[in-house]
């Protein structure tokens, strides 16, 4: 039997590129949104504001970048509730960005290649999760749109990333 190696179609490195593309977009995002209704504004009950929804978007970052890095897979999310400002939520928001870079050199090819189940998925390849972050973030994004929309106000487009 021949076992074929299927060339790569996209690198970790492009993988990194195409993830704070997103971060940067949603990072415009933030920065549209109206001070006084970035965690108060839900259209209708139980939608969350679009600060929540950030705060639930940086918690999963290091946690995630943790297991990635040593197949520990804590379930506790890290902690950003204490957020209660467009300022501090930014600031987070580029330290988390640049904690990202930093770590992401430290996970190998490898890593992303095992056959892990993580955070109740089932097994399956570790990059895997790395997309289920990223669709996440597009998710509560494509949200904030629709919130700023309901606000009248004109949100980045979609492809300045």
């Amino acid at each position: 039997m021949t076992t074929l190696n299927a060339p790569a179609l996209i690198t970790p490195q492009e993988l990194l590129e195409h993830w704070q593309g997103h971060r940067g977009l949603t990072r415009k995002t933030i920065e549209v949104f109206p001070e006084d209704q970035l965690f108060t504004f839900q259209p209708a009950p139980p939608m969350r504001s679009f600060g929540s929804m950030m705060i639930e978007i940086l918690g999963m970052v290091e946690p995630t970048l943790e297991g990635f890095k040593t197949g520990e897979w804590s379930t506790v999310m890290t902690d950003y509730s204490k957020l209660d400002s467009k300022t501090a939520l930014l600031e987070a928001w580029d330290k988390m960005t640049a904690t990202l870079e930093r770590a992401w050199k430290e996970v190998s090819s490898e890593r992303l290649l095992a056959q892990e189940s993580a955070y109740g998925f089932p097994v399956r390849p570790l990059f895997h999760l790395a997309l289920y972050l990223i669709d996440n973030e597009i998710h509560h994004r494509a949200q904030g749109y629709v919130y700023l929309r309901l606000l009248s106000i004109e949100p980045p487009s979609f492809y300045q990333r």
